[in-house]
């Protein structure tokens, strides 16, 4: 029987969410793809003791595979993927640690859906997950960076729903789906998420700055969430220790609901 990395078909409630994210030679993106990426994972995995009190460590590689474009691009999408040898360095790179990859989406003007079914090769192995960046997922006539993106609780249904039919038909163990949610705006009707089997929901707080303000982020998002929408948080290297120290695992893990994901970037 297929399992997780670490063992077990099921990633909640028994294992904690922890990594980093980042893409090839984009610095802006987070910390992994600057230089060596095993150099920056290694350093990433000398950090997971520093989580355990959150649980079971599953560490997580998340690759920013769909990257939003300041320009349309000849499809008019204004997005491009990486390629299927960077994925596969990522992966590799991650199995070496025990980690999941999740492919994270900035869609642009793509559907999640689309984009998700493009990396069905990589989805049928079963420590390959899906993270989905809705601020980036623009309408016509709006380009990336000049309005917040948004996204519907029926089209991450609409993905959840492929990548439960995935586990079925592969007899995969769970697949983690990641929203990273800035405000709640970005995520409209909320309320029309349902459970999907196969499939460990997560919304992941994006709020940047000083810990009170990612606090007061976090408990707005997080307010209403249905219970079987996993809490998550996110920590910019950069971004939130311009306004201070960065928040400690302490400090993360005492948030109620406490976080079942931390991911930095």
């Amino acid at each position: 029987m297929i399992e997780l990395p670490g063992g077990g078909r099921t990633i909640f409630p028994s294992r904690f969410l922890f990594g980093w994210c980042g893409s090839p030679g984009a610095p802006a993106l987070g910390q992994l793809g600057i230089g060596d990426l095993d150099v920056q994972l290694d350093r990433m995995m000398s950090v997971c003791p520093e989580w355990t009190v959150g649980g079971r460590i599953l560490p997580v590689v998340e690759l920013i595979a769909t990257v939003v474009q300041a320009a349309p691009g000849r499809d008019g999408l204004f997005r491009t993927r990486v390629s299927d040898e960077v994925i596969q360095t990522w992966l590799t790179a991650a199995r070496t640690r025990g980690a999941l990859l999740l492919l994270n989406i900035q869609p642009g003007r793509a559907s999640f859906l689309d984009e998700a079914m493009a990396y069905e090769r990589w989805l049928t192995e079963p420590d390959v997950g899906l993270a989905l960046d809705p601020e980036w997922s623009i309408r016509p006539g709006q380009k990336p960076g000049e309005v917040f993106g948004s996204t519907t609780g029926e089209v991450v249904n609409q993905v959840a729903a492929y990548l439960s039919g995935l586990v079925s038909a592969h007899r995969l163990p769970e697949k983690a789906l990641i929203v990273h949610v800035l405000r709640p705006s970005i995520l409209r009707d909320p309320l029309a998420l349902r459970p999907h089997l196969g499939v460990a929901l997560v919304k992941s707080v994006d709020g940047i700055g000083a810990a009170a303000d990612k606090t007061d982020t976090y408990h707005l998002v997080m307010k209403g969430t249905p219970a079987f929408f996993r809490p998550g948080f996110k920590l910019f290297f950069d971004e939130d220790a311009r306004e201070g120290p960065l928040m400690t695992p302490a400090q993360v893990l005492a948030l109620t609901p406490r976080p079942d994901y931390v991911l930095y970037e």
